[in-house]
């Protein structure tokens, strides 16, 4: 259902085409038409409303019947010869291929599958992009120096390169790593130094945001995933081993290999700061360029044509943050780097996703938030909403030990009497709770006048415990008569006896 969802987003809020969604959500091109085309026949939209569960989207998506019948498939070689007339377009095709066949597909999906047929051809295309709509990225294959001060040892960081649209305008970066962290800081400086936001983004297949770099349908990271979410960004990654796909950004890191990294070799950078102030100075008059071809430089053309046509910038920009897959164990809690996060105690033995920033940990079922927590660095803790427990672990919970005690003198004089002294004889309090609860369960069984009397007996005895009493009812000591053996003082000369402080007083 996740990706269903990505697909109704792309297609509705960024108005990607099939292909692009496809590319971008990992699936089939057919796949795409046929949720498209089963969402419009339900009367589902975007956003998708917050109280349709994925189990509800699924039976509105395919609790309906099957269509019937086989289509006449057109003959694709003869469209393609038909459109190499003059002022011959593919729509004219298709009303010609809809009068000969009025039970044929219609003209969205007629296009779909001869764009798909034609794209089965080794003939060269040429790229004709939208102003505004793309930004390819890479990493640049070329390192920067960084000194450690300390040490005096160079090292090269990785450098972060993209092209923007039609104008090609470059931004370069270096980063600590190319880490999943750095990579999507990455993409938010660029977009803060374009200050717009492109349609697509189009990177290279780097196992930093793709996890399967598969030809045809490489899969996306639950980071990166989100990250294309927040900015309302379709992501698609260029194939492997096609570098006409991403012409653009091999050829913006061409030039600032050339025009530079180049000139950084030989100086001394002792902060990561330091470098790529450097490097923004060189981006900028590498930027400020006249081109030949357009005789305009980089910055004027986007200015020009890539700025008015790309979107505006969110209000807030993306914050990082961790997805990992768990399960809810027996305690109902969630264990995220050594910390305990709760959720419902229904969920136990629950598959969930944890997602994670710096100030947050947040459980979801599918698109579904089960709970959200401060995020606790602490190791081997719970954090727990009260809300989460069972009702007898909230009850248990209310418990105090004034509670516990005026609870016993309900039950009898000596039943509050043993209860405190039960607490009283504990390091905490709270360890005396299970025993003290035990009594309610003997004060059932037994009534409470054998249980007072058995707490008078456990008392005198000083037997402050919950087996003590429970013996005394089982071997119905509590219905004997409690003597007392009244020996006589015996005779010492230190014993002084009352009379010596009736003389002394």
């Amino acid at each position: 259902m996740r990706k269903i969802r990505e697909v109704l987003r792309l297609h509705y809020a960024v108005g990607a085409k099939q292909r692009e969604i496809a590319s971008a959500c990992n699936i089939a091109p057919s796949s795409v038409h046929e949720y498209l085309r089963r969402a419009e026949f339900a009367g589902i939209g975007w956003p998708v409303p917050d109280d349709c569960t994925d189990k509800r989207l699924e039976e509105l998506l395919f609790a309906r019947h099957e269509q019937t019948g086989v289509r006449q498939a057109p003959d694709w070689k003869a469209v393609q010869r038909e459109l190499t007339k003059k002022n011959m377009t593919l729509t004219v095709v298709w009303e010609d291929y809809k009068k000969e066949n009025p039970d044929g597909y219609e003209r969205s999906q007629f296009c779909h599958l001869f764009r798909e047929w034609e794209g089965t051809t080794e003939i060269r295309m040429s790229q004709n992009h939208r102003p505004g709509e793309r930004l390819w990225i890479d990493w640049a294959g070329q390192t920067a120096p960084l000194t450690d001060p300390e040490t005096g040892e160079v090292s090269g960081v990785p450098v972060f390169v993209s092209a923007f649209g039609v104008s090609q305008k470059v931004f370069a970066k270096a980063f600590p790593s190319m880490e999943l962290e750095h990579w999507l800081a990455a993409h938010v400086s660029a977009f803060k130094f374009y200050g717009a936001l492109p349609t697509f983004a189009v990177p290279d297949n780097t196992k930093t945001g793709v996890t399967s770099p598969n030809r045809y349908e490489p899969e996306f990271n639950l980071e990166y995933a989100e990250f294309a979410r927040h900015y309302s960004l379709a992501v698609i990654p260029a194939r492997v081993r096609k570098p006409r796909d991403k012409g653009k950004v091999e050829n913006g890191v061409q030039r600032v290999e050339q025009r530079v990294l180049a000139r950084l070799e030989g100086k001394t950078f002792l902060s990561l700061d330091e470098l790529n102030d450097e490097i923004s100075r060189s981006v900028e008059e590498l930027n400020s360029r006249v081109m030949r071809g357009p005789d305009a430089s980089r910055s004027q053309l986007f200015e020009e044509i890539d700025r008015p046509a790309a979107r505006p910038l969110p209000n807030t920009h993306y914050e990082f943050a961790i997805w990992k897959k768990a399960k809810v164990g027996p305690n109902h809690h969630v264990s995220f780097e050594g910390h305990g996060y709760s959720v419902h105690y229904s969920l136990v033995g629950r598959h969930v996703s944890v997602r994670s920033t710096a100030q947050t940990v947040q459980i979801f079922d599918g698109a579904k938030i089960l709970a959200t927590h401060p995020r606790d660095l602490r190791r081997f803790g719970y954090t727990t909403l009260r809300e989460h427990r069972p009702k007898a672990h909230r009850e248990y919970e209310d418990w105090s030990p004034t509670r516990l005690v005026r609870w016993g003198s309900k039950c009898g004089g000596s039943v509050g009497k043993l209860v405190q002294a039960m607490l009283e004889a504990k390091l905490y309090p709270q360890h005396g709770y299970n025993s003290a609860f035990g009594l309610i369960s003997l004060g059932k069984k037994h009534g409470l006048q054998r249980l007072n009397a058995a707490c008078a007996r456990a008392l005198a005895a000083g037997a402050l415990s919950y087996r003590s009493v429970k013996t005394i009812l089982e071997k119905g000591l509590d219905q004997t008569t409690l003597e007392f053996d009244e020996r006589p003082m015996p005779v010492h000369e230190n014993v002084r006896g009352a009379q010596y402080y009736k003389e002394n007083s």
